[in-house]
């Protein structure tokens, strides 16, 4: 373990922080260390019973589960600005999913008992965490939505347009650089197809000139995804 100094200008660099009061930054970055882990290395597993929350200042960190019959499905890849294991430090339940960073990656430590503390005396930290834990809720309606009523294209196009949102696009804006952090078998098991499938899902969107490949990188033309979006008939989450 490496700790180092964390400052409150650390916190305002994180969405579910940036809100907050100076001294609510200053008093988590007082409890907060950082730690690095190398790529491959696992951060924890399901049923680790450990409560803390980890806010990524670089690097990727993939979340999945694993079936009884040993297949590994991967729910998300998160990255710089990022936060998880906030449901942990909340109720102080076992891991619900497994976690590993999937290259060098560092965060900030919370740990469930110093961060308590904190929203015992600043209102603002607990409200914070509320409204980030409900725009989760909200992705996770979205998603379950996406695979139960639209076809494969459709949940492609509302996937892409929830990571722009997520990363910032602006309604007028015209592209946005996704970095998924999810190679094209994870994101087939994120919207619930082959991975031969959301190839051809994303060649067609290419064809379309709504997307261009770059990479493990998509760079997406929101206009023609949010047209696409209309067709329909999606409101997005």
């Amino acid at each position: 373990m490496i700790a180092e100094p964390v400052t409150a200008e650390t916190f305002s660099r994180f969405p579910v922080f940036a809100g907050l009061a100076l001294e609510t930054r200053a008093e988590l970055a007082r409890i907060g260390f950082l730690k690095r882990w190398t790529g491959g290395q696992v951060i924890f597993q399901r049923g680790d019973r450990e409560d803390r929350m980890l806010a990524i200042v670089s690097g990727r960190i993939k979340l999945s589960v694993t079936t009884p019959q040993g297949r590994e499905l991967v729910l998300t890849s998160l990255g710089k600005g990022e936060v998880l294991g906030e449901l942990a430090l909340l109720d102080g339940e076992p891991r619900s999913t497994d976690a590993m960073a999937t290259e060098a990656t560092t965060a900030v430590i919370l740990s469930r008992d110093k961060f308590l503390q904190v929203a015992e005396k600043r209102a603002d930290l607990p409200l914070a965490i509320a409204r980030h834990i409900c725009g989760h809720l909200r992705r996770a309606t979205f998603q379950m939505e996406s695979i139960a009523l639209y076809d494969l294209q459709g949940r492609l196009v509302r996937y892409l347009l929830m990571a722009a949102r997520q990363k910032g696009a602006q309604d007028g804006g015209t592209e946005v650089r996704l970095d998924l952090g999810l190679n094209q078998s994870d994101l087939a098991a994120v919207l619930g197809a082959t991975r031969s499938r959301v190839n051809n899902a994303l060649q067609d969107l290419s064809a379309d000139g709504a997307i261009r490949r770059d990479g493990n990188a998509v760079i997406c033309h929101l206009p023609k995804l949010r047209a696409l979006s209309d067709d329909l008939g999606d409101a997005g989450p």
